[in-house]
């Protein structure tokens, strides 16, 4: 076969349709690993294969598109992910022949990797490396990695397919109605990142239609030298008798494949829902086009310069009063309040008028402790910043929330004015009131971490500059007792690596457990503010150790809680035990939060009477 390279500059390349979608029509259900299907009924593969070449296309996409080992190992087959792959390649090279190219297809990991989650770069390449050694070993002539809507992802996918092979790349990128990629990232921002990461080709497949893809694909014709690829679904699916079926007849969609091509994309295929009748049409468009070269399909270029959005970030000094303290390395006082499970918020309001009276420099609101159901934290926290005027620290967590509530929630709390945040990834809904409550976990508290750093320069989510740049001071939390220490650690690296201001650890009772954590962070040290909880009763304290995840109480100070035989006694005795990991931790840590347990501030301020 020529080099798919030259072919591709002097000709117009048909490529397949879904595999997914005729695997389906055959009946292969949705409960199948349609990648496996290459080794239980390698026939019915081929079998779509022969389809499509009888079609007019000219490149084989391997099925291959969830066969790396994230989205294998829930079917117990990860071990069997090389020889899928090999498997898939060699399946569609027997059907090709020489009268088609076979492409390696690799679709996203299914997981989210860094920043947005805690998988890292070099993990994603590694597993992107695992599945292009297997296609390179079943002997395909190309890559195309499709359906991609996180360009970092992509970024690491082309890494490990370009140290492994010089054989031609297609990048491709999935994205919403309004244009963009599933992350909000623009045309304009992922088009030249493609192209300066080492694609050979660059396009759009999947999610949209024809209409849609083809303003998206126009846009990025006047942005790239490469190639072009238009791989759109046959519109938007419908369900009809409990059956999705795709209302996008193959003349229409053969239409539209003219249009691409009269406008300069190099190869059209199809994604979900196109049959071989979708790319019978698209072949006749090409043919009918006969173009013989490029001199008909002129293309406009334009130097595109990757430049970062000229802000002014916000100092920390300049952001808060919190984080003025921190700038100056002044020793914080915080203490958590509990947002209310009804609507009424006159009780909290006073107590943090008391805290801010005794001295307090903020207020902690967390977010659905426990995952129990209370007063928005962030209609909470504005609250008490308007009607007492001390600043708060508002707990935000990712168990609610999707990806673009995130930003939408972060965008408004400052605008109304709140500038302090802890990010924390959140209590699972099972542990609360609410078990069978559905939990969304698009992010955890790393990617939250990114997302507010992000803003902090003037970025959103999909990298696109949102003018003004936000000024939160950004904490994260910590477990100093936690189980796997070893994995804490890391997680606490790559906060601090996403740009996390500060930490405040979960309430420490052994302080000498504390002093270790610290110990292991010292290389990656921001400034710790220390938990402190006045123990209420010894039920209190039986259930901190028992019931909180990495608050350890150890066995002599519940001792101490036994030997007082009241209620009285016992509050006095959790109070004592209070001042004393505070006087122990004043000179190792940078701050405190003290938590306020059923509202008794009055031990708040017998707790803080040590600090003069």
């Amino acid at each position: 076969m020529q080099d798919f390279r030259e072919f591709a500059e002097k000709n117009l390349v048909i490529f397949d349709g879904a595999m997914g979608t005729r695997l389906y029509e055959k009946g292969v259900y949705i409960n199948r690993v349609y990648d496996e299907l290459n080794l239980s009924q390698p026939a019915l593969v081929q079998e779509v294969h022969r389809e499509y070449l009888a079609a007019g296309a000219m490149v084989l996409e391997t099925n291959t598109f969830g066969a790396n080992r994230f989205k294998l190992e829930p079917h117990g087959l990860a071990d069997k992910l090389e020889v899928i792959n090999f498997q898939a390649a060699k399946l569609a090279r027997e059907v090709a022949g020489n009268s088609a190219w076979v492409a390696g297809s690799i679709g996203p990991l299914g997981i989210r990797i860094e920043p947005w989650g805690k998988t890292s770069v070099e993990e994603a390449e590694e597993a992107f490396a695992e599945q292009a050694s297997g296609l390179l070993a079943g002997g395909v002539d190309m890559f195309i990695l499709e359906t991609f809507f996180d360009i970092n992802e992509i970024h690491q996918a082309i890494n490990a397919v370009r140290k492994l092979s010089d054989k031609p790349i297609i990048a491709s990128m999935t994205i919403n109605e309004d244009g963009n990629a599933l992350y909000g990232t623009t045309v304009d921002v992922f088009t030249p990142k493609l192209e300066s990461w080492g694609a050979d080709f660059i396009g759009l497949n999947c999610s949209v239609g024809p209409k849609t893809m083809y303003d998206a694909i126009e846009k990025m014709h006047s942005l790239t030298r490469l190639g072009l690829i238009a791989q759109p679904n046959a519109g938007l699916p419908r369900v009809v008798d409990g059956r999705m079926i795709y209302l996008c007849n193959p003349e229409y969609f053969g239409e539209y494949a003219r249009r691409f091509f009269q406008l300069g994309v190099r190869m059209v295929g199809g994604c979900c829902g196109t049959t071989p009748e979708h790319i019978k049409w698209v072949a006749n468009s090409a043919k009918a086009l006969s173009p013989g070269g490029k001199s008909n399909m002129l293309q406009k270029f334009r130097q595109v310069e990757d430049v970062e959005a000229q802000v002014e970030v916000v100092a920390l000094s300049q952001k808060s009063a919190l984080g003025k303290k921190l700038a100056d390395k002044k020793f914080v006082v915080t203490a958590e309040l509990t947002p209310p499970k009804g609507c009424d918020p006159e009780q909290v309001i006073r107590r943090a008028q008391q805290l801010k009276e005794a001295g307090i420099d903020a207020i902690n609101i967390p977010d659905g402790p426990r995952a129990s159901a209370r007063l928005s934290p962030l209609a909470m926290s504005l609250l008490i910043e308007q009607k007492v005027g001390i600043e708060t620290i508002l707990h935000y967590c990712c168990r609610d929330r999707n990806i673009l509530g995130i930003q939408s929630d972060l965008l408004g709390a400052y605008a109304i004015g709140l500038r302090n945040i802890l990010a924390i990834t959140g209590d699972p809904p099972k542990v609360g009131n609410y078990p069978q409550a559905t939990a969304v976990f698009d992010i955890d508290s790393i990617g939250l971490v990114n997302v507010i750093h992000r803003l902090n320069h003037g970025r959103d989510l999909g990298n696109n500059a949102i003018g003004k740049p936000t000024g939160f001071v950004c904490g994260v939390g910590a477990n100093p007792g936690a189980i796997d220490i070893d994995l804490e650690v890391s997680r606490f690296e790559w906060k601090v690596d996403a740009g996390a201001e500060y930490v405040i650890t979960q309430p420490v009772f052994d302080i000498e457990l504390l002093e270790r954590f610290l110990d292991r962070i010292s290389h990656v040290r921001i400034p710790v503010f220390a938990g402190i909880w006045p123990l209420a009763s010894l039920k209190n304290a039986e259930f901190m150790n028992n019931e909180v995840p990495g608050a350890s109480v150890p066995e002599p100070l519940l001792k101490r809680m036994r030997k007082a035989d009241t209620i009285e006694a016992q509050r006095e005795e959790g109070v004592a035990i209070a001042r004393e990991a505070l006087e122990r931790v004043r000179g190792i840590v940078d701050g405190v939060q003290i938590s306020v347990p059923f509202g008794r501030v009055e031990n708040v301020l017998k707790v803080i009477e040590v600090l003069g």
